[in-house]
């Protein structure tokens, strides 16, 4: 279904009518500061509204729906009910306001004297912080059928960067909205998506719910709202919460695709606003959720699904995301103290799903630790429903498709004490968040290995171990279970087992080079020299640029007695890596092997130069001046 966006009028913050103490209402004087603060960011030329609000012209042309449509409250459009939350930019007009509009109508909308107009707002025509500081593009359009059931289709974007950035907005722009219902972006930092890039001949990869490999002990849960919907307003970021951005890192772009009736290409555009420090404030997302209880017979107008969590920790909540599809009718979040009062985070009496955001508090909302936060979404099945796609109404149950339904509330908080002992208090609450997703879904494989891997991030070996492996009972062949199970292996010395996950790994997806790199790590502890020596020479073939698989490849070939082949492959990770101290010690000591003192000096005293407390290259550099010293000229 297309969403269709007919006026969009802010409130002002006054709440006096002009009119009552100046007598008629006109629009230089009256209307034209209401429209212009309000209306106009996004009805203007190249805005997101169907047709500008800036001249009078423009104004008059449809004053009466205006007037109409702000009269039944129809806009400005804001869902949430006052009194329950308190958010930044309320749009709700009081009613001297709408009655002052509704009296220029009457009027005959005079335009009134022009030395009373003030000059109107510019707006960027293209994007709406101004020029990004980097701008990516999907590499090809994707070609989006005439008809057929929804798309979900994922594009890798990579960035170039070649130094890390902290981000604090990022906008996405679509050449062809008519096709897209929503996007989303996904920060891949193991570039673990590449390799089904293209995996069906087309553009991108197929799925909605994209899974990402975390890098080894890098606790990077989600943090920001990344997407598109819309009507969305860019939310930049303060600078001390900006998000980081590695080079290598690839950004997913995440379509949820709807067919027009005819063959459409979509194209899209991201737009990467910098920070100029680095963040200070770490917030994360919590997600309310069970869809999975989700089964609504058709006729009734009262189903409801509910959620809830107990806080480990204190927080701010700094901002909700409510979000359901054509059948969800009320929306409710609220907490409940450790003292047992309520407090109500929102509430949304007539949910429509054209008229979905991210609501930002006025104040952080504090709620402290064992507060459990709760959620309930209603549905109404009906033919009293306007909104539902059926008639007459059929069953519905959870699904990725826009006639399925979801009932979410995302909650962006801020933890604001740290744990005794100086642990990230995001790790906590992402361990109850995953606790109660294996409570509602036993069985689910993505329940099972998240925990695991949030376990093995917090050092619970064991237990993530033994998820890892119920994981795997759901899903034998998943190659990602596969591979960190044995990281987790490497980790509790059972080198061995570990080695037999990695071939398992690599059986299910022979491409998968970061199994190929920890099956060569795991064969090197095994003693195993000579397949590990292969497995890093055919890991370097698809990477060569990996100073870390080029040193280890090196220290392979030292053991095994080959110094030549050892010197090539430590000369190039010091190429690739000139600041590793190690690397230049052990190039050193190679140097040495291979005669040449002066330049085993060198790389000594590189090694030095980057860390004075180097003691190994100390100490040989002290035997390498001696041993030239001595040297027969």
């Amino acid at each position: 279904m297309k969403h269709v966006c007919w006026l969009l009028l802010l409130a002002v913050p006054t709440l006096a009518s002009p009119a009552a103490a100046s007598g008629t209402p006109t629009f230089n004087r009256d209307i034209a500061p209401l429209v212009y603060q309000h209306c106009a960011a996004c009805h203007h030329p190249g805005g997101i509204g169907p047709f500008p609000l800036i001249s009078y012209a423009d104004v008059r042309k449809h004053a009466s729906q205006i007037a109409a449509v702000t009269t039944r409250r129809y806009m400005p459009p804001w869902p949430p009910e006052a009194g329950y939350g308190d958010f930044a930019g309320t749009r709700r007009l009081a009613d001297a306001q709408i009655r002052l509009i509704s009296d220029w109508v009457k009027a005959g909308q005079p335009e009134g004297n022009p030395a009373d107009l003030p000059a109107p707002p510019h707006f960027q025509s293209k994007w709406q912080l101004g020029p990004p500081d980097l701008v990516l593009r999907m590499p090809q359009s994707f070609v989006m059928p005439p008809s057929g059931q929804d798309i979900f289709r994922n594009f890798i974007v990579q960035t170039g960067l070649h130094e890390t950035r902290y981000v604090r907005a990022l906008e996405l722009r679509l050449d062809n909205t008519r096709v897209v219902h929503h996007a989303n972006v996904v920060l891949d930092r193991t570039q673990s998506l590449r390799h089904r890039d293209g995996e069906d001949g087309q553009p991108g990869f197929p799925g909605m719910d994209v899974t990402t490999e975390a890098a080894a002990n890098d606790f990077d849960p989600d943090s920001h709202f990344l997407f598109w919907k819309p009507g969305t307003v860019l939310r930049p970021e303060p600078d001390d919460m900006s998000w980081r951005l590695d080079p290598g890192t690839d950004l997913v772009l995440n379509l949820h695709l709807q067919s027009t009736g005819k063959s459409e290409s979509v194209q899209a555009e991201i737009g990467l606003y910098f920070s100029p420090i680095p963040p200070s404030r770490f917030p994360m997302l919590i997600q309310l959720e069970h869809d999975g209880a989700i089964d609504i017979p058709p006729g009734d107008r009262s189903f409801a699904v509910t959620d809830e969590l107990r806080l480990p920790a204190d927080v701010d909540v700094l901002a909700i995301y409510p979000h359901a599809h054509y059948l969800g009718k009320l929306i409710e979040a609220w907490a409940t103290l450790p003292d047992g009062s309520r407090k109500w985070l929102i509430r949304i009496p007539d949910w429509d799903i054209n008229w979905q955001a991210v609501y930002d508090y006025r104040k952080p909302v504090f709620l402290p630790k064992g507060t459990k936060v709760a959620m309930r979404v209603t549905y109404d099945n009906s033919t009293s429903n306007p909104r539902n796609p059926s008639n007459p109404p059929v069953r519905v149950k959870t699904g990725n498709l826009s006639t399925d339904e979801m009932g979410h509330v995302w909650l962006q908080v801020l933890p604001v004490n740290k744990t005794h002992n100086s642990e990230d208090p995001r790790l906590a609450i992402q361990e109850a968040v995953m606790r109660r997703r294996l409570d509602k879904y036993p069985g689910d494989f993505l329940a099972q290995y998240n925990l695991a891997a949030l376990l093995q991030t917090r050092g619970k070996l064991d237990e993530a171990v033994s998820l890892y492996r119920d994981a795997l009972r759901i899903e034998p062949h998943n190659p990602t279970a596969h591979n960190s199970l044995g990281s987790a292996l490497l980790i509790k010395e059972d080198a061995s087992d570990a080695v037999s996950q990695f071939h398992a790994a690599l059986d299910a997806q022979p491409s998968y080079e970061n199994a190929r790199y920890n099956l060569a790590h795991a064969l090197a502890i095994e003693n195993d020299l000579p397949a590990a020596a292969a497995e890093y020479k055919r890991y370097l073939d698809a990477k060569p640029g990996d100073p870390e698989a080029q040193a280890a490849l090196g220290t392979v070939y030292f053991k095994l007695g080959r110094y030549p082949d050892a010197l090539i492959c430590f000369r190039e990770a010091a190429r690739l890596n000139p600041d590793n101290a190690d690397v230049q010690a052990n190039l050193g000591t190679l140097l040495v092997f291979s005669g040449d003192l002066p330049g085993a000096i060198q790389a000594y005293e590189r090694a030095l130069a980057i860390n004075p407390d180097h003691q190994a290259a100390r100490a040989n550099l002290e035997r390498a001046r001696a041993a030239l010293a001595t040297k027969p000229n």
